[in-house]
């Protein structure tokens, strides 16, 4: 007999047990570590994690929070905003990232939030729009390189909306090779030690910056996403963690 699909609330009493998807292979690892931390702080700020589980595998969650503090760049006052949504290859075709979505405009209304946005992609680490599409998201905002920003609005009052000034954003870091980089995600900290070790192949000057909060993401990110993202000399590089060699592939 197959064993049912569930759905599991991540929550500071059980997340030890469960983790958070991401990383699980690695729980002692810095940047397991990390997100563990910057988790438990976001709990208390209403951020919601759920996964999947087809029998005992986990085949994929979903983590959002309040447009209020979220950790994208993103204006979405009253509006759930969804971090990410990830489904394993093995999985799609299967709907679980209808259930998974399901489960996060549930939660919304529940709150009684009047829309939810999730920032897609066009290239690689963030969804794709074509899953929000089919429930009736709808674009309202696009960045660079390649991000759409969509909302499905079940409420009244202004659209969700992205900045304007990124290459303003990006300028600011000034000369030489720049991290910008948060907790947000596990992955995060071995691209941080990546992009130091490209400054010194290429002999430039290297700074990592970690933005501290939200509001401080949303006011200087130089990316949609916010996450993560290396500047050089005033330029973006990359949006999302990368490996040393990746990187000075594309410096050259």
């Amino acid at each position: 007999m197959s064993q049912p699909i569930r759905l599991e609330t991540v929550t500071a009493e059980n997340v030890e047990q469960l983790g958070f998807f991401c990383y699980k292979s690695k729980p002692h690892s810095t940047g397991y570590q990390k997100k563990l931390a910057w988790l438990r702080e976001r709990f208390a700020e209403g951020l919601q994690i759920k996964i999947l589980y087809d029998g005992r595998r986990s085949v994929g969650f979903i983590e959002y929070i309040q447009g209020e503090k979220a950790w994208r760049a993103v204006e979405a006052p009253g509006q759930m905003v969804i971090h990410c949504l990830w489904v394993v290859g093995s999985g799609k075709g299967k709907g679980y990232g209808t259930r998974l979505l399901e489960a996060c405009l549930d939660d919304a209304n529940a709150a009684g939030m009047r829309g939810v946005v999730m920032l897609t992609s066009t290239r690689t680490w963030l969804a794709g729009k074509r899953l929000f599409e089919k429930h009736g998201f709808e674009s309202v905002g696009k960045a660079p390189p390649s991000f759409d920003l969509m909302a499905l609005q079940t409420g009244d009052g202004p659209l969700p909306r992205l900045a304007a000034n990124w290459e303003d954003r990006a300028s600011a870091f000034g000369p030489g090779l720049t991290v910008v980089f948060t907790r947000q995600c596990p992955y995060i900290d071995g691209s941080v030690q990546a992009v130091r070790k490209a400054a010194a192949h290429i002999g430039a000057d290297f700074q990592a910056i970690e933005l501290g909060d939200s509001d401080e993401l949303r006011k200087r990110s130089p990316t949609a996403y916010g996450v993560f993202a290396v500047i050089h000399d005033g330029k973006l590089a990359s949006y999302h963690p990368i490996g040393t060699k990746d990187l000075l592939k594309r410096l050259h």
